[in-house]
């Protein structure tokens, strides 16, 4: 099993930043992939961007060029440095692990206000 602890979500103006953390505990494996999804109200959840732990990345095209994902191997811990953020950026964010299998945070809100 693996738990994951996401903090940092809040309330926004347009333009501006927040970074989100997850900090994973448990049986903890690698290689694997960890990541950030979001779903905004009446939306599926979409990939934002996701990190393997040799440091390859992949992000949404909605995000390039304004978030930045990260990881610190040593502790477990996936960031999301979130910049330039838009209202439609506003969604439940959920941090994701990925090995054998998916497991996923309780989710953080973020909320860009216009």
């Amino acid at each position: 099993q693996v738990q994951l602890v996401e903090s940092g979500g809040g309330l926004v103006q347009a333009g501006g930043s927040l970074r989100l953390s997850c900090a994973a505990s448990g049986s903890i494996s690698r290689p694997n992939v960890m990541g950030w999804y979001r779903q905004a109200p009446g939306k599926q959840r979409e990939l934002v961007a996701t990190i393997s732990s040799g440091g390859s990345t992949n992000y949404a095209d909605s995000v390039k060029g304004r978030f930045t994902i990260s990881r610190d191997n040593a502790k477990n811990t996936v960031y999301l440095q979130m910049n330039s953020l838009k209202p439609e950026d506003t969604a439940v964010y959920f941090c994701n692990y990925r090995f054998s299998n998916a497991y996923w945070g309780q989710g953080t809100q973020v909320t860009v206000s216009s």
